[in-house]
């Protein structure tokens, strides 16, 4: 496994993501959250990937509980990160939420405790006031947000008057917004990029196309599965399928080597099995050649999406080819 190192932390290139964990939409089942969530936790731990990703809105804490539980005895091995949902994120709540995340999770400290999305009404410095209280009980020790723009995650080190040392946003071959600048400032000032849906929902896996489009409910209302984009898309999966053939590797393992390439990034895909938790852990150690790499960037660029994800795809116009920035060790 490889790990990246920003702002004091030291992660695996590749993480966990755990939204799947006890959540319905997913359809994944009580056996899943009751069984195989666990057997993920602990398998992802014997692989080396020390990231575990978390957020309260998952199952309404379910998921929080099952990571918990997974990581009875193993502790140490474990970089365990959590969000606060913001529906009001004063100071008092900010704490009060973070607490309860602790004992749901089973820890003394959060290592990472993250704002989970941007809320206008809500000053950040009251938001931040509380998070930096947290620093100090020892509650948490990192502070980091999620989809947060590039002048919203300055706004929050202003405000904690300390290290933001995280951005949690999606990016994927078929969401790269984020290196227009939240990358490039992640890589100057030390600070690190997680991705999350580094396979935008499962569409980067090549597994659907018109004829086969995926049964779980959150797949399917995402406008990427639309039958129309699915047939745009094809042109890029072939890309992908075509490098990962070369590379003895898979169309998902690829495409999630592209995101960890960048410098100072870090990828989260979730994992429905312990055999694909295994698959997504080697891509750590997939090395994509420069060709490659400018081969895949530019069949992304070509992909036009229709409908809403039109803009949520937010590629980079007129823009070189990605550039490599190798990381970790």
């Amino acid at each position: 496994m490889r790990y990246v190192e920003a702002g004091g932390v030291r992660v695996s290139a590749i993480g966990l993501g755990t939204w799947q964990f006890g959540s319905r939409e997913w359809g994944y089942g009580a056996a899943y959250a009751d069984e195989e969530a666990a057997a993920i936790v602990r398998r992802a731990l014997d692989l080396g990937i020390n990231l575990i990703d978390t957020a309260e809105a998952y199952a309404f804490g379910r998921s929080e509980r099952i990571v918990g539980r997974a990581l009875a005895g193993r502790r140490a091995e474990a970089y365990v990160a959590t969000k606060l949902f913001p529906v009001v994120p004063v100071a008092s709540v900010v704490e009060l939420r973070a607490r309860a995340s602790r004992r749901r999770l089973g820890l003394d400290r959060i290592d990472l405790y993250q704002v989970h999305w941007p809320n206008p009404a809500v000053p950040l410095p009251t938001t931040m006031g509380g998070m930096r209280r947290l620093q100090q009980d020892g509650v948490i020790t990192s502070v980091g947000v999620s989809n947060f723009s590039l002048s919203r995650w300055r706004a929050a080190e202003r405000a904690l008057g300390g290290p933001v040392v995280s951005n949690q946003v999606r990016y994927s071959l078929v969401a790269r917004r984020p290196e227009r600048d939240l990358l490039p400032y992640a890589r100057a000032s030390d600070r690190l990029v997680i991705a999350y849906s580094p396979l935008g929902q499962g569409l980067l896996s090549g597994k659907y196309d018109v004829d086969h489009r995926p049964s779980a409910a959150i797949q399917r209302s995402n406008p990427l599965f639309w039958p129309e984009n699915l047939a745009r898309a094809e042109a890029l999966l072939r890309e992908l399928r075509e490098v990962a053939a070369a590379l003895g590797a898979t169309p998902a393992q690829v495409a999630l080597a592209w995101v960890i390439r960048h410098g100072n990034v870090v990828a989260i895909p979730g994992a429905r099995t312990v055999a694909q938790l295994e698959a997504n852990a080697a891509a750590a150690d997939l090395e994509l050649s420069d060709e490659d790499n400018a081969r895949i960037a530019a069949a992304a660029d070509r992909f036009e999406p229709a409908g809403p994800c039109a803009v949520g795809a937010q590629r980079l116009r007129r823009r070189a080819p990605s550039v490599s920035f190798q990381t970790g060790s």
